[in-house]
């Protein structure tokens, strides 16, 4: 059983330990002083990538920025995220541009004229200053599958303006893309409800 002198060793430690720690914090945040706009990777077989994506969306939209989004492969159906920022048209251009996941198209071709499609509408966000934010929902996908070429996407990224913040979603990120990025995530799956038998739910899947 702990005493007082014992709580109050503790909370001095703890209390030395939080000094520190923010003295060496202060010290980062003192030489991160660069203001420009950032390319976000959201990847790997975990659920969040998009969820993530749409969070920053609103953030944006919290600090006032104007805000682009393209749907790679999705469109097929609606999702609660196109029906909540769609309440904005001033703030949010959305664009479902997919027509669901290839393995439900089963078309090639048609899935490659979709993404180019989609990419053109990118291109036209990530050449306009106004917009603050772009979000590319499930761009890694149409890499993975070489439905778009990744060297010319990049060179896109690239010749956005300078402070336009970029998010992009989906598996398979490619090595290409991670290089570029300012930040990447990797989400890892630990336990899916799919995997119990239970079924998309809207509100946390779509």
């Amino acid at each position: 059983m702990s005493t007082p002198d014992d709580t109050a060793a503790l909370n001095e430690r703890h209390r030395a330990r939080m000094e520190r720690k923010k003295a060496i914090i202060d010290a980062k945040i003192a030489a991160a002083d660069k203001e420009i706009g950032i390319i976000v990777v959201n990847t790997g077989n975990g659920k969040g990538k998009s969820s993530s994506g749409f969070g920053m969306a609103i953030r944006a939209l919290g600090h006032g920025m104007k805000v682009g989004v393209v749907q790679f492969i999705k469109g097929a159906m609606s999702t609660g995220e196109e029906k909540f920022l769609r309440r904005f048209p001033d703030e949010v251009s959305f664009h479902a541009m997919g027509e669901g996941y290839t393995w439900e198209t089963q078309d090639r071709e048609r899935d490659i004229a979709k993404a180019r499609e989609a990419w053109e509408q990118a291109k036209r966000f990530l050449a306009d200053p106004a917009i603050g934010m772009v979000v590319l929902d499930e761009l890694n996908i149409a890499l993975k599958y070489r439905y778009l070429d990744v060297h010319a996407v990049i060179a896109d990224l690239l010749e956005r303006p300078p402070m336009q913040h970029v998010v992009i979603t989906g598996r398979g990120a490619p090595p290409e893309l991670v290089e570029i990025a300012d930040t990447v995530t990797e989400m890892n799956v630990v336990k899916h409800a799919f995997k119990a038998g239970i079924a998309a739910q809207a509100g946390t899947e779509w």
